[in-house]
């Protein structure tokens, strides 16, 4: 069998975050958003989306991607809520029957405002 790669990237909110203001967290969230649709606009990213439960969890989101660990890795460190310390990233590859997983062309939210 025949199988499609894809590499998991979790972000978790970090316990020693530095503390911003209200305006900071949107400002920081809107370059979050925009940063990772650039990332899908440029066929780095194939699906992302926040985590709603469990309450209390640090998971924050969860991306899919189809590039190596490592790539995933660079492009990450450079989004601008891990840049910031707002935000972690843990990787891991995910192996799936090819073809198992399809992702239509969709346009991501670029702030909080078109969520």
């Amino acid at each position: 069998m025949e199988f499609d790669t894809l590499t998991v990237s979790l972000l978790e909110a970090r316990p020693d975050a530095p503390k911003l203001d209200a305006k900071e967290v949107d400002r920081l969230q809107d370059a979050h958003l925009a940063y990772l649709a650039t990332l899908h606009d440029m066929g780095h990213l194939q699906a992302a989306g926040p985590i709603v439960d469990p309450p209390g969890s640090p998971l924050r989101g969860i991306c899919l991607h189809r590039l190596p660990l490592e790539e995933v890795r660079s492009l990450l460190e450079m989004d601008p809520a891990v840049k910031a310390g707002k935000l972690t990233v843990r990787f891991f590859s995910w192996a799936v029957p090819k073809g198992t997983l399809s992702f239509p062309s969709v346009r991501f939210p670029r702030s909080q405002s078109e969520t």
